[in-house]
């Protein structure tokens, strides 16, 4: 399996992985280009051979360079249920451009177990306490039909440097 930064030539395969992977929302074609070639240092694509099986899309919070917010994480089916999503977000907290980030935030719907699951367990590995709060509700969306998306923020934990010394 492996772990690489996404380029702009991933865009039209991770719009498909998102299409296979509901609940997801799927966003226009452009917006995994925008993604590939602008936040690439905060996303990661994970695959076998030459078949993308995952994708993590995130971004440094302008106001807050200290946090990672983390916006679709999208495993496809044939790759569930083997710690992916988690081995791929301790991937990005490695990456020297991440360094100094202390906290992860993302939105996940209540009804998103297993996502809320793997969230829960990466808290726990980074010894960091989560915290849910109210973010989007639900009238926000319009008429859209989308539930409510609480904010879970996980933090402070040590940076991944510091949690490898503290290991050695």
């Amino acid at each position: 399996m492996w772990l690489r930064a996404p380029t702009k030539f991933d865009a039209a395969g991770i719009h498909t992985l998102i299409s296979e992977c509901p609940p997801l929302d799927l966003n226009s074609l452009y917006t995994y280009l925008l993604l590939s070639e602008h936040f690439s240092a905060t996303s990661v694509v994970a695959g076998s051979a030459d078949k993308l099986l995952s994708f993590i899309s995130g971004y440094r919070r302008p106001e807050a360079a200290d946090t990672l917010f983390v916006w679709q994480v999208a495993v496809h089916e044939d790759a569930r249920g083997r710690g992916l999503g988690q081995r791929m977000l301790r991937h990005l907290l490695d990456r020297p451009t991440l360094e100094g980030v202390r906290y992860i935030e993302t939105t996940v719907g209540p009804e998103n177990q297993a996502s809320r699951g793997m969230f829960a367990s990466l808290a726990r590995r980074l010894n960091a306490p989560v915290h849910e709060s109210p973010l989007f509700d639900r009238s926000l969306f319009g008429e859209h039909g989308h539930d409510d998306e609480p904010l879970l923020r996980i933090g402070p934990f040590r940076p991944a440097a510091d949690q490898l010394k503290l290991a050695s």
